[in-house]
């Protein structure tokens, strides 16, 4: 497969891990997202571990000249300017496919942010799926995945089980990248 052979001949990268096969559902979170480097990354990688992940953007990616593109790699677009409940419209999506894995950056965006956005924890939660971490190290050039987890009713215990999973890593930009504290 040619993913493969560019994700590791070409460009050196290695995967540490395995997204899980008997699963036919869950959520992926993909940290540190600090470059546009990330995305390429992250489909040379999906295409390596040979499993279906999609994945929700910005619209205007989806426009033209260039929107098919990120269609064809298993995107759909998100308008962010509305005021909808996107966590409901996506747990509905996931309660009507018999297989669906998404992917989401829990930071929202490639700028430094302080806190992490949550509605890959209620998507999962509302979808009863677990959630699967997928870490860009740049240093040590890793795509790392962790085992399943399946979320609890202790959500502050949660989300500090998956800020430790991040807290080493090093993205393509390490000073816009940030782990919340444990509170």
């Amino acid at each position: 497969m040619i993913s493969k052979f560019i994700f590791h001949k070409v460009l050196g990268w290695k995967l540490v891990g395995d997204f899980p096969r008997d699963l036919k559902k869950y959520v992926v979170i993909g940290a540190p997202h600090t470059s546009w480097k990330d995305f390429p990354i992250a489909i040379l990688a999906r295409n390596s571990f040979d499993v279906k992940i999609s994945f929700i953007g910005k619209a205007s990616l989806f426009k033209p000249p260039f929107g098919f593109i990120f269609r064809a790699l298993g995107g759909t677009p998100v308008d962010r300017s509305k005021r909808t409940n996107l966590v409901d419209s996506i747990v509905d999506v996931f309660n009507s496919k018999d297989e669906f894995r998404l992917a989401l950056s829990p930071e929202g965006t490639r700028a430094k942010v302080t806190e992490w956005k949550t509605g890959f924890y209620y998507i999962a939660k509302g979808a009863k799926v677990p959630v699967v971490m997928f870490a860009f190290d740049f240093e040590n050039k890793q795509i790392k995945v962790a085992e399943p987890y399946y979320l609890t009713d202790n959500m502050k215990a949660d989300m500090n089980h998956i800020y430790d999973f991040y807290r080493n890593i090093k993205g393509a930009k390490p000073e816009l990248f940030s782990v919340p504290d444990r509170d």
